[in-house]
């Protein structure tokens, strides 16, 4: 799976020119995939320059999931994390104290030496389709960014003014020229990161059902993804889905529709979860990690399901979730046996 416009590429090229000349960088990203759409490349773009880290989306996975993912980014030195739901405007009032806050810190660096203040220059970037105008336009009020629901709106660069002491740079969304992890590639064409044109949607929607059944809240007794699955499309009591294997259940509601057609079936199954009709859940976890026998820690096997799909780390979790205040402690769940 590959997707790769004309217009990324230029967009790309000149992003990092503008990328010279900013004081700060927020980086955007999808909360139910927070590492499949980040460019591997922002890193070397931005240097030192300060960061802030916006996971959007963050009304489409549960309490304890946001949680894990602030705390697991702040363990790795991200100093500013921000969680936001653009289209309604959730958190993105906590977005624009943290910029207020860079751009007074930039302006009084600039009057120590003998410089004016001038308005600080932000640029807001991301993968296609997480919501950066969305962002914007939340920041600004008005409708200064072209937004949609689907990836490729935005095509060339914009400045927009924000206040009078902040610049907000809008581009479009930069994806490596080849996408090698093909499950992470599945997973932005799941969460619609990336164009239809470069996928099918019977074979994305099979795998997301896979993915779904090996979800720790597959079989849960209380909001459990099976039930959701099986009452959304009206399983029989005839009707075992954990006997289905993904392309089986699309195949199933295709039959049901009566009309075959698989893509439309896939379709059904993608905007589904789109729009959480399947349930709020994450589609990565942070990756977990194990202790050697020197002590040190090192992470899972590529090939392990569990760092691949999900799986919560073996140690309690405290933590604060800036929607819904102090929540307490998380008790993991035990780690499945390998018979499991």
């Amino acid at each position: 799976m590959q997707w790769y416009p004309g217009h990324i590429a230029r967009a790309e090229k000149a992003l990092r020119a503008q990328l010279k000349a900013v004081d700060a960088v927020v980086e955007v990203r999808d909360i139910r995939i927070p590492l499949a759409t980040t460019h591997p490349d922002i890193p070397d773009w931005i240097g030192d320059k300060l960061r802030v880290l916006v996971l959007n989306r963050a009304d489409m996975v549960t309490d304890a999931e946001r949680s894990r993912w602030v705390s697991w980014f702040k363990k790795r030195g991200e100093k500013h994390v921000v969680l936001t739901d653009a289209k309604t405007g959730k958190g993105v009032k906590r977005v624009m104290e943290v910029a207020s806050s860079v751009a007074k810190e930039v302006n009084e660096k600039r009057v120590s030496k003998g410089l004016l203040p001038r308005p600080v220059r932000t640029a807001v970037i991301g993968y296609p389709n997480v919501g950066k105008s969305a962002l914007i336009n939340r920041l600004t009020n008005s409708k200064a960014c072209a937004s949609a629901p689907r990836p490729g709106v935005t095509r060339d660069l914009r400045w927009v003014r924000v206040g009078g002491d902040l610049d907000l740079l809008d581009s479009p969304g930069v994806l490596p020229g080849r996408l090698a992890d093909q499950t992470a590639a599945n997973r932005l064409a799941m969460a619609n990161d990336i164009g239809e044109a470069s996928y099918l949607a019977s074979s994305v929607a099979a795998r997301l059902i896979e993915e779904m059944k090996r979800h720790e809240r597959w079989s849960a007794k209380r909001g459990g993804l099976k039930d959701i699955v099986e009452k959304r499309y009206k399983f029989g009591p005839d009707d075992d889905i954990d006997e289905m294997s993904g392309e089986d259940v699309v195949c199933y509601l295709a039959a049901k529709a009566r009309d075959d057609d698989l893509e439309r079936a896939g379709t059904r199954i993608l905007n589904d979860f789109r729009k959480t009709s399947l349930g709020s859940f994450a589609l990565e976890l942070p990756p977990s990690r194990r202790r050697g026998g020197d002590g040190v820690d090192i992470a899972y096997n590529k090939s392990d399901y569990r760092r691949q799909v999900h799986f919560i780390p073996d140690e309690d979790v405290r933590y604060q979730d800036p929607y819904r205040g102090d929540i307490g402690t998380i008790r993991a769940r035990p780690r499945p046996s390998k018979e499991e």
